[in-house]
């Protein structure tokens, strides 16, 4: 997921070892900096997406994302991802839906997904 409108330059033919090292170095930070601002848009829209379904608060909603990842050992943004696609209609994995109706239910949600 992370955008591809980012080309990556390459070295100069010039460049020392380590320079080459620092090089790779700064191209890993800015793969994980582009993935994380991506992972953290999808998080904000899925926490939108629970608070406009559960009518729970943006902090609840957090924390039921946190909570649900935790209890289903899969990454937060995939979590979140899953929020999403079922907003828009699609079914939910079975361990995420009943983790996530627990986890609404912790929050005092006004409804579940």
């Amino acid at each position: 997921m992370v955008p591809s409108a980012f080309p990556e330059p390459s070295a100069p033919a010039s460049a020392s070892t380590s320079d080459a090292a620092e090089i790779e170095r700064l191209r890993t930070e800015n793969r994980q900096l582009k993935y994380a601002l991506v992972s953290h848009a999808v998080v904000d829209q899925a926490i939108g997406a629970l608070v406009a379904m559960g009518g729970i608060d943006r902090d609840e909603g957090f924390a039921v994302l946190r909570e649900v990842s935790q209890h289903t050992n899969t990454k937060l943004s995939a979590i979140a991802e899953h929020v999403l696609k079922h907003a828009q209609g699609a079914a939910l994995p079975d361990v995420v839906e009943g983790e996530l109706c627990k986890a609404l239910a912790r929050h005092g949600a006004l409804r579940s997904i």
